[in-house]
């Protein structure tokens, strides 16, 4: 039975996500894989609070970080997807896999 792959890639620097993506997309063409995406998702703005001292007195302004998020879909080809999500991306970048098995009709 077939499997769809869902990747979803997190980082906090949008050009080097956007090459990742963009390489995998590429390689998928030129294997001929079945493959939907990238499809961007709403950023995260993240709010962390900063304190000069260990009491909550005092602080910084917040630290602001956004995360960008892409999504990709990988139909069939189990060896490429495993490729895919085993393989080694800069550390800014956040990668989660997410494998189900499909049925055709009547099954």
């Amino acid at each position: 039975m077939p499997f769809v792959t869902k990747l979803t890639f997190q980082s906090g620097d949008r050009d080097a996500l956007d090459r990742v993506v963009d390489d995998i997309k590429h390689s998928a063409e030129q294997k001929g894989v079945e493959l939907k995406g990238p499809h961007p998702k709403p950023t995260s703005d993240l709010h962390v609070p900063q304190k000069k001292r260990l009491d909550a007195t005092e602080g910084f302004d917040n630290w602001r970080y956004t995360v960008y998020s892409r999504e990709i879909e990988i139909h069939g080809n189990d060896e490429f997807a495993r490729q895919v999500a085993g393989d080694d991306y800069p550390s800014s970048i956040h990668i989660e896999a997410d494998v189900k098995q499909t049925r055709g009709m009547g099954r």
